[in-house]
């Protein structure tokens, strides 16, 4: 164990050789760092090895080097075990074979191997202490400073756990530290002072060194460095050996053999003073080279061990796995061709769908090609356009479904009404809404609307052609416009084109309404399916446990599910594709076989292929079907569509109606032709309502404007025709024929409207004197007759059309008005005698134009009633008019009364003013004024019920009375019981015998005492 140190001492007595040999070792550096960080960096110091020898040998030049071992017979290397999940292959040629392995041995370790050796680890400068775990701790097969990464099994120590030690041992601590201030240990005073004396000379003595031989960029290579360590201005320059040039080297060798001096007595000093840790070390090097080998030599076991049971036990399953990693791989990679086969048959597949109008069929192959192609055959270069080209092909499917959205409308449209199915090729139209849905193309119902549009404008057309061509009258070739057409048109002839018209608008409704019926069924099914896919998506949640728990049944590889979802309804689309098919079907279960059987087979409808294709659709999520709200906002536009079409319908009629009407013709048809079109529109809003559920005003509005262009026209007719009447009335009673009473019986009878016209060759009555209404006679003259009649007119106008209701009202109560002033005008303002050429308005023209207005009056609350049967509730108002007609009527009623009476007033006022109390007795005023109320009597006896006959001659008589009292008053006869008061007695029983003995008029209480001034 003393021989660690016999390298030093070589190496010191080297150089002290050479330092004394001035003369021959002259160009050698003298720097001694230099010659010690080369002598400890020399490999053949001592190092570290698991091969090296406790004991040293000698070796060339008297160094001792440890022998090394001989390197062991190379074996075989032993296959490492595979990777299961290969990474994407390099390019390189290295198998799976080829990555590192735990059992067989690499690149055997040497000395050599080493970064760093011992030497140089042990003499580290930088460190000021020796490492205490120098030869404990892990230095790793570099043998350089490494991290170790804590133990993870070991806790983490920190101070807190300590915590409970140091508060009891805080107190001795602090009494221990006091005690060594106070009282220190005499070995450690002696040992540190002669430490620091021996460090201070040390110092003093290194200091006599000149510092440039400590720097650490010395070299004597360096020219500037050589000059100043031999400074050759101090020796000859001619060459020449002077005694001093000699004393000068002589000197300067005696100086640096004085550096040298020091600093190998520093060295030893140093080395002395390192002797311990050298001893310690060395020691512990040899015991750790007996461990080194003892592990090798297990290490050497082990490894063959392990070698064994790799090749016993290991290879054989390895290459099984290598080869069922292979197979999967060939698996894998055979779907992946296949795959790929089916994707380079979409263009030609697709184009083959488009040709059958398969959309829905093609725009599924599309998608689910381009979802492949993103997710499975990503980075394949022949792809690289694929994706592009189907987005292309996707947006030429778009244009070619809405073109033929477009033409299958127009054909629709305008095919013939008749004889023909409601709903022309539903499969088309459902795949085409659902191919238009699956594209979010929204917007294909404004097309149907625009060819509606101009399908209605030629259905107008073609009926007008239709009709024209059995008019001999109209020439198509001179008159070539609809509107001059239809106006040359008479209205049997018109009415016929607008029933036909009317009749095609309901079939073309009909046929929309059907349609739409059919989008909307299509719509409704997505919306449905939609709800279906969320509950699903709901439900997956709480399924999956049960998926997972569940055994796993028959399914199909990855690869060939993709495969066959690639197919169209089962049909692939090659040979390798139909074998795929076959091997799938087999690994079915039964109901998905029957499926793929009953979509691969020829004999299919075409109508199953689309149901399955649309129901696969709708059911897979990936689809960009529209959301919920979009969904229903289609189906609102397919009502308004069709109430769209209810509209268009009706609009084209009124332009029907307003070329005709452009002439005026429409306003001068009569009544009844009137009352028929009112009745043809009125039907055919009501279908339409019924059929659209939709409210239109454009047709009843039209109608509406015709009307009231009608009733104007109405009005002044029956207007004009009423006061050329009354113009020509002369005011005497007429005979009423027999179907005026019946028309009065019939309004008794509830039946307010226009009687039957007369059958030829049925009896013919008599007419009547008198109008019987009620049980009342009524004497009237013809023109009140005709006024019922004209009446009975507009209610019969009213009921045929209820629209017009509150304007026959209006002009109803005109026609009254216009009646009762001019009646007015002519009986109580005698306008009849310049109308007429009457000669003097009697009391008889008076009574029968009381007794007319009476009747009117009659008949104004049944006309009320019937108006009211028509009107709306809000229009209730206009009746007020009735209100006052029948005020206005009475009061005229009341004036006529009152003109009978000032008649008769006026003549008694001038009779009796001439009344003279004398024999003889009755006096002849009193014999005239009874012949005067006789006359009176007998010309309204007959026209006025006895009622109002009695009322009549009781204001007569209060009349007479009040002109009696007055004569008598100047007379001065007072009811005394005189001569004179029994002559008036006399020509007032008289008065009163002649008034009772007329007719009706016998109980009537004439009270003549009141002529008589009461006493007072």
């Amino acid at each position: 164990m003393s021989c660690w140190y016999l390298p030093f001492v070589l190496f010191s007595s080297r150089f002290l050789r050479w330092s004394c040999d001035g003369g021959e070792e002259k160009s050698r550096p003298l720097c001694f760092t230099q010659q010690l960080a080369s002598w400890a960096a020399s490999p053949d110091a001592m190092a570290s090895s698991h091969g090296s020898s406790p004991v040293p040998r000698g070796g060339r030049g008297g160094i001792y080097r440890k022998e090394r071992d001989a390197p062991p017979a190379r074996c075989r290397s032993v296959r490492s075990l595979p990777d299961v999940c290969p990474k994407e292959p390099t390019g390189g040629g290295r198998g799976l074979c080829d990555g590192p392995s735990v059992v067989a041995e690499h690149d055997r370790w040497t000395v050599y191997s080493s970064k760093v050796n011992l030497p140089a680890a042990l003499n580290d400068p930088r460190l000021a202490k020796r490492e205490s775990d120098f030869f404990t701790k892990t230095w790793g097969l570099d043998f350089a400073e490494t991290e170790v990464m804590p133990s993870f099994y070991l806790p983490n120590i920190t101070r807190e756990h300590f915590g409970p030690y140091l508060q009891e041992t805080a107190q001795k601590e602090r009494i221990h530290e006091r005690c060594k201030t106070i009282c220190p240990n005499k070995d450690d005073v002696d040992a540190a002072s002669s430490l620091d004396a021996s460090h201070e000379k040390s110092r003093a003595e290194l200091e006599q060194v000149p510092k440039m031989f400590m720097r650490p960029e010395f070299a004597l290579e360096d020219s500037a460095t050589f000059n100043s360590v031999l400074p050759w201005s101090h020796f000859n320059s001619a060459g020449g050996k002077s005694s001093r040039d000699v004393a000068s080297s002589k000197l300067l060798q005696e100086k640096l053999s004085h550096y040298l001096d020091v600093v190998e007595v520093s060295i030893a000093r140093q080395i002395s003073l390192r002797s311990e840790a050298f001893f310690h070390a060395m020691s512990s090097q040899h015991e750790l080279q007996d461990r080194l080998q003892e592990t090798q030599r297990a290490v050497a076991v082990l490894r063959g061990r392990t070698a064994a049971i790799d090749r016993i036990m290991c290879r054989g399953p390895l290459r099984a796995l290598r080869t069922a990693l292979t197979r999967n791989n060939c698996a894998r990679l055979h779907n992946k061709l296949k795959l790929m086969a089916a994707v380079h048959q979409t263009q030609p597949t697709v184009q083959l769908l488009l040709s059958t109008s398969e959309f829905v069929g093609a725009l599924e192959l599309i998608s689910t090609t381009k979802e492949v192609l993103q997710q499975e055959l990503q980075g394949i270069h022949s792809f690289r356009h694929l994706g592009s080209q189907l987005c292309e092909l996707e947006k030429l499917i778009d244009k070619m479904m809405v073109e033929d959205f477009s033409m299958y409308a127009r054909s629709d449209l305008n095919r013939s009404l008749r004889d023909e199915p409601l709903v022309l090729e539903k499969d088309r139209l459902e795949s085409l809404v659902f191919g238009l849905l699956r594209q979010r193309k929204l917007d294909f119902l404004d097309i149907y609307s625009d060819e509606m549009i101009f399908a209605a404008k030629a259905i107008v057309s073609q009926c007008v052609a239709e009709n024209v061509l059995n008019i001999e009258d109209i020439d198509t070739e001179v008159v070539t416009k609809l509107a001059d057409q239809m106006r040359l048109m008479t209205f049997p002839q018109l009415f016929e084109l607008l029933k036909n018209i009317f009749a095609s608008f309901l079939l073309f409704l009909q046929r929309i309404k059907a349609t739409l019926g059919v989008i909307q069924g299509v719509v409704l099914e997505v919306l449905s399916s939609n709800q279906r896919l969320r509950l699903l998506e709901a439900g997956a949640g709480s399924g999956a446990a049960v998926q997972e728990a569940a055994p796993p049944g028959p399914s199909l590889p990855q690869g060939e599910a993709e495969l066959a979802y690639l197919t169209h309804e089962g049909l692939f689309i090659s040979d390798a594709l139909n074998e795929a098919r076959q091997q799938a079907a087999r690994e079915q279960s039964p109901p998905e076989q029957s499926r793929a059987e009953a979509a691969g087979g020829g004999g299919g409808s075409d109508s199953a292929v689309t149901s399955v294709s649309r129901e696969q659709s709708l059911m897979s999520g990936e689809t960009a079907m529209p959301t919920d709200l979009e969904l229903n906002r289609v189906t609102s536009n397919l009502q308004e569509l069709l109430h769209t079409a209810c509209d268009v319908s009706h609009d084209r009629c009124v332009k029907v109606l307003t070329a005709r009407a452009k002439d005026g013709s429409l306003e001068r048809l009569s009544s009844a032709e009137f009352v028929s079109l009112s009745r043809a529109v009125e039907a055919f809003v009501g279908d339409t309502e019924e059929l659209c559920s939709r409210r239109s005003v454009s047709l009843r509005g039209a109608l509406q404007s015709q009307a009231n262009r009608f009733v104007h026209r109405f009005h002044d007719e029956r207007k004009t025709k009423l006061s050329l009447l009354m113009d020509n009335e002369r005011w005497k009673q007429a005979d009423v024929p027999a179907e005026f009473q019946d028309l009065v019986n019939s309004i008794a009878g509830g039946r307010i409207a226009l009687p039957e016209r007369k059958v030829p060759g049925q009896e013919d009555r008599k007419p009547a004197d008198f109008l019987l209404v009620n049980g009342q006679k009524y004497a009237v003259v013809g023109t009140v007759l005709l006024l019922i009649r004209i009446f009975l007119e507009y209610c019969q106008c009213v009921n045929d059309i209820p629209s017009i209701a509150t304007d026959m009202l209006t002009r109803l109560s005109d026609l009254l008005k216009h009646f009762n002033s001019r009646t007015c005008q002519l009986v109580l303002g005698a306008g009849a005698l310049q109308v007429v050429g009457l000669k003097t308005i009697t009391t008889k023209n008076l009574a029968l134009a009381s007794r007319c207005l009476q009747l009117v009056v009659h008949y104004i609350p049944v006309i009320r009633s019937h108006f009211e049967t028509k009107l709306q509730p809000k229009q209730f108002s206009v009746l007020r008019h009735f209100d006052h007609i029948t005020k206005d009527y009475n009061d005229h009623v009341a004036e006529i009364s009152a003109k009978l009476v000032a008649i008769m007033d006026s003549l008694f006022e001038k009779v009796l003013s001439k009344y003279e109390v004398k024999a003889p007795m009755p006096s002849a005023c009193f014999r005239n004024v009874c012949k005067q109320m006789a006359k009176m009597h007998e010309a309204i006896s007959d026209l006025l019920p006895e009622e109002q006959t009695q009322m009549l001659f009781l204001r007569i008589n209060g009349s007479f009375k009040t002109h009696l009292k007055r004569q008598l008053a100047r007379l001065g006869v007072v009811n005394d019981g005189g001569p004179q008061h029994g002559l008036v007695g006399v020509d007032v029983a008289f008065y009163t015998e002649n008034v009772q003995v007329l007719k009706s008029l016998d109980r009537l209480d004439l009270n003549m005492a009141e002529i008589w001034e009461q006493k007072r």
